[in-house]
């Protein structure tokens, strides 16, 4: 159930920084309810100009490892889950992946259950009828 989508600046993050970001999202959802084995995530990169963040917005100072992570996921999940896992990723990326955690941007979108199809054209999780 939850869809990631990960955006950095091209050639800012390796590969290996990239499997443990991967790895890190996928630890905080299954935390938060997500079944096992569920794990879609999309990275991409983007040329200087088109990742484009407020250098110091809320008195963050960002920086050009600025990542997003938009997060898609059922609704439910309360404050606490909610700002556990903000932290829990912040987090992860900086002691797993070297982000600082001032560069990560999280943003959730709650949908309801039978928004997901997971192949063949059905809607898996809505209710029958």
């Amino acid at each position: 159930m939850p869809f990631i989508r990960v955006d950095t600046l091209a050639g800012r993050y390796s590969g290996k920084q990239r499997a443990a970001m991967s790895d890190v999202l996928y630890e905080a959802v299954r935390r938060i309810g997500a079944p096992e084995g569920d794990r879609f995530q999309i990275f991409t990169e983007h040329p200087a100009g088109h990742l484009v963040c407020d250098p110091s917005y809320l008195g963050i100072p960002h920086t050009d490892g600025f990542v997003t992570v938009q997060i898609t996921l059922n609704m439910g999940r309360s404050l606490e889950q909610k700002k556990g896992l903000f932290s829990e990723i912040a987090e992860g990326f900086e002691t797993r992946a070297g982000a600082r955690r001032g560069d990560v941007f999280i943003n959730l979108v709650e949908v309801p259950r039978e928004n997901w199809s997971f192949g063949n054209g059905e809607a898996q999780y809505a209710p029958p009828g």
